[in-house]
């Protein structure tokens, strides 16, 4: 049974504003340390990679957190929910702390594609039980 469906686009040459005006305290707001750790490496060695990584991030997370029915109140927060990749490439999420605690007794599982082009990031997510 569905219980919730999201989506959301997110326009790249925003996040590349919030990143010039707050440098890397943006990225550590609502990436994971796993996540910064592979947005770090990936901007380190093309700027256009890191920001494509870091946009998609905020939109399947933007995308979970609307399919969940909380938007960004809590538990939800953009920390406890980390964005990662299967070795075949498709994107999953994982859970921690208070997050994972209340999507696991509600007994969810969550869906999710991501893709981006130069200007958008866009993320669909459904989160069935």
């Amino acid at each position: 049974m569905i219980f919730g469906v999201g989506t959301d686009i997110c326009d790249v040459r925003r996040i590349q504003a919030s990143l010039t005006r707050h440098g890397e305290r943006f990225a550590k707001k609502i990436l994971s340390d796993a996540e910064l750790a592979t947005w770090q490496r990936r901007s380190t060695r093309h700027g256009d990679r890191g920001l494509r990584y870091l946009a998609t991030r905020f939109s399947a997370k933007e995308a979970f957190s609307k399919a969940i029915g909380l938007g960004m109140t809590l538990p939800m927060t953009w920390r406890r929910c980390e964005i990662a990749s299967l070795p075949s490439g498709q994107p999953v999420i994982i859970l921690h702390g208070e997050l994972k605690t209340w999507f696991a007794e509600r007994g969810l599982s969550a869906h999710l594609s991501v893709t981006d082009e130069t200007d958008y990031a866009a993320s669909f997510c459904v989160v069935e039980k």
